[in-house]
């Protein structure tokens, strides 16, 4: 017999799952947004890089690509107002978003047709997925600077354009940060049994769900 949601025998139950899930990344989201205010190293491009990309990475393989986006982008967008920098608030609720998005659906997909370590797949997960969010806060720097200045000239445009091109580095410097942490943690939450499930969904679903 197939499991309801509401079967009360099933092994700490489905919606008690679903529970669980909804609390690990509310937990997620608050760890990101303390990684990214905590800890700043100052980089050469007056910037700074933090560990908040590995947790936006770890929320995404961790949580899936809806749960993920939620944890890593609020996680995210809190330690912008928290920190001073609201006018981010938004930019960084969608681009930590979908940097997260990015990471879950290629990790997950790549799971399904590459036998190997999942240490690997990770790596190859965050790489396009860090590379989103150093293209998103390009795209974002310059239109921050023709919104702010309440016009969209040309001399602007290229401003924002230079502007932008300046902080390449540092977020790239973020990106490589966020994945070498990443693939440190990643080792260790995977002990965790529901972090282990939550890896592996096909798992998942013919644990709790069993066949007829």
């Amino acid at each position: 017999m197939k499991m309801k949601k509401d079967d009360t025998n099933a092994p700490n139950g489905i919606f008690s799952g679903d529970v669980k899930l909804l609390v690990v990344a509310a937990l997620m989201a608050a760890f990101t947004c303390v990684a990214t205010m905590s800890i700043r190293i100052p980089s050469p491009t007056l910037g700074y890089v933090h560990p908040g990309d590995c947790l936006v990475l770890l929320c995404g393989v961790i949580l899936g690509p809806v749960a993920g986006f939620l944890s890593a982008g609020i996680g995210s967008m809190f330690a912008d107002i928290l920190s001073g920098y609201a006018i981010y608030a938004i930019p960084t609720l969608i681009i930590k978003g979908v940097t997260a998005c990015i990471a879950a659906l290629i990790f997950h997909k790549l799971k399904q047709i590459w036998k190997t370590k999942q240490t690997f797949l990770f790596v190859a997960a965050a790489i396009p997925a860090e590379i989103n969010m150093i293209t998103g806060y390009f795209i974002n720097k310059i239109i921050q600077t023709m919104f702010l200045a309440g016009s969209y000239s040309g001399e602007l445009l290229a401003a924002g354009f230079t502007s932008a091109l300046s902080g390449i580095f540092s977020n790239c410097m973020q990106g490589i940060t966020g994945i070498i942490l990443g693939v440190l943690l990643l080792p260790v939450l995977s002990q965790i049994p529901d972090v282990r499930l939550w890896l592996n969904p096909k798992a998942a679903k013919e644990k709790w769900m069993p066949p007829l």
